[in-house]
């Protein structure tokens, strides 16, 4: 299961992620989104866990617990979506 965590404190790093969920199952991966020139976090990370269980427990225990200071939201992460109304009106000019 994907899961999208927000509200990060910038100084978190891809291992706090995977050892805070790793306290509920295996965690595939963990990834802080960082901002491509600072190297800065852009406060928002995906994890991904094997055990949906496991990734619901995590969403739930989680979810508005304050870390570093700050009340974080954690859910699971929905498909990114493209913007098909940009695209269509793009290739009807041309």
């Amino acid at each position: 299961m994907n899961i999208y965590v927000s509200n990060l404190g910038y100084s978190f790093q891809d291992n706090d992620l995977s050892q805070l969920f790793g306290e509920y199952g295996d965690v595939s991966s963990a990834k802080v989104i960082t901002d491509k020139f600072t190297n800065r976090s852009k406060g928002f990370a995906f994890v991904e866990m094997p055990d949906k269980q496991a990734a619901e427990t995590a969403i739930r225990e989680l979810d508005g617990k304050m870390i570093d200071g700050r009340s974080v939201k954690v859910s699971e992460a929905r498909p990114r979506e493209e913007n098909r109304s940009r695209s269509n009106s793009f290739n009807k000019r041309w």
